[in-house]
């Protein structure tokens, strides 16, 4: 990778974090592709990036698919790679013909994972308790699953984007979009036991305006988020595979099921199009179909 190149990559990296808003470890999946990419080039012989043209572009993703990589990986490498040389187009004048003319892979046919209102029950009943961690553990819960935003959003929050007295948040999230997203009396609740009572004590001294802080009284991080829901999962005795992000799909299903239109979840969610929130629309038709085979007397 020559100077310009170099230059390009570490000033792009910059602006995703600093301009875009994007999230460390979305950041970081972005350097590891461009690192990829350049290392693909090295090794092939193929230049320093500053003249890619379509055979190359085609050869690199022609190398993942020989890797066995998935097809949503390799749309999301084309996509990292996509913006970065739109970028460094507009500021360094590198050619971004060759990724300009890439095509995605389509996309595999894989339904959101989600929990059923009985697991959640579940879940809320297997955590409560009367320790600031519990109370903690309840906040992130209830408001998790009561707004649907994203771990990297409920680590950014500050002491003031809840207001109690509206029932809503204010959650800034991908580029920078800010929304704000309702809740109910449950997170309400659950979110001023943990500001009067847990909080205060788990801080421990120290001086910051997060809203979730570890133990230690440092701000909750993404991994620190994923851990404690690990941990509610496993005390409730819920056996699927669990990620943080079905909360969010568990957030948009029961919204579709219990009579959302599709554009308020779209809004709720945070979703720049429509078509990222219609993907929920497979998983309500076989809620309907079950109901129907259920219920019909004919069925």
């Amino acid at each position: 990778m020559n100077g310009r190149v170099k230059d390009a990559a570490e000033e792009f990296q910059s602006y995703i974090r600093l301009e875009r808003n994007f999230s460390p470890l979305t950041v970081d999946g972005y350097r590891k592709d461009l690192e990829e990419f350049f290392a693909f080039l090295e090794g092939e012989g193929l230049g320093e990036g500053t003249d890619i043209r379509y055979p190359e572009a085609r050869l690199f993703v022609t190398r993942l698919y020989d890797r066995g990589l998935s097809r949503a990986t390799i749309s999301r490498k084309i996509s990292s790679l996509r913006s970065f040389f739109k970028f460094a187009s507009a500021r360094y004048g590198i050619d971004d013909s060759a990724f300009r003319s890439l095509f995605h892979p389509k996309k595999e046919e894989r339904l959101p994972q989600f929990f059923y209102e009985e697991e959640m029950e579940r879940l809320f009943e297997a955590n409560r308790g009367t320790s600031p961690k519990e109370l903690r553990d309840l906040a992130i819960l209830e408001l998790l699953y009561a707004t649907g935003m994203r771990v990297s959003e409920m680590t950014g929050l500050k002491v003031t984007d809840p207001d109690p007295s509206l029932d809503i948040v204010r959650v800034m999230g991908k580029g920078r979009r800010e929304r704000y997203i309702p809740f109910g009396h449950y997170a309400r609740e659950a979110l001023e036991t943990y500001l009067a009572e847990a909080r205060p004590r788990i801080l421990k001294g120290n001086k910051h305006d997060r809203l979730f802080v570890n133990m230690k009284g440092t701000p909750l991080t993404d991994r620190g988020i994923r851990y404690i829901l690990d941990g509610m999962v496993e005390r409730a005795a819920l056996h699927s595979p669990v990620h943080p992000h079905m909360f969010r799909h568990t957030f948009a299903t029961h919204l579709l099921n219990n009579g959302a239109d599709m554009r308020s979840v779209q809004e709720l969610l945070g979703h720049a199009s429509l078509s990222s929130t219609q993907v929920y629309t497979h998983v309500t038709k076989d809620h309907l179909r079950n109901t129907y085979m259920n219920a019909h007397p004919r069925a």
